[in-house]
């Protein structure tokens, strides 16, 4: 199985995943970094850099295999106050 590394760039600043994770291909890859995303955003989501920020998808060579912005993976929340019957 691929490993993929979930590096956060803020800015300049760029946090490296010193472990990275396996997954079975980059479909996976995106479905992680965006969960990582919103739970980074529902406990640091009052700092407005964040909306700038970008999780870079590198693999075991470095390469960047997908970028997502933070502020992409709001477009996608499901309406929570919608009634369900």
């Amino acid at each position: 199985m691929p490993k993929y590394f979930f590096n956060t760039r803020i800015g300049d600043e760029l946090i490296v995943d010193p472990e990275g994770e396996d997954l079975r291909n980059p479909d996976r890859a995106w479905e992680v970094a965006r969960q990582m995303i919103l739970e980074v955003l529902k406990s640091e989501g009052t700092q407005p850099a964040l909306l700038e920020a970008v999780i870079e998808v590198t693999d075991v060579g470095g390469d960047i295999v997908l970028e997502f912005p933070f502020s992409e993976a709001l477009l996608d929340i499901p309406d929570k106050s919608a009634t369900r019957h």
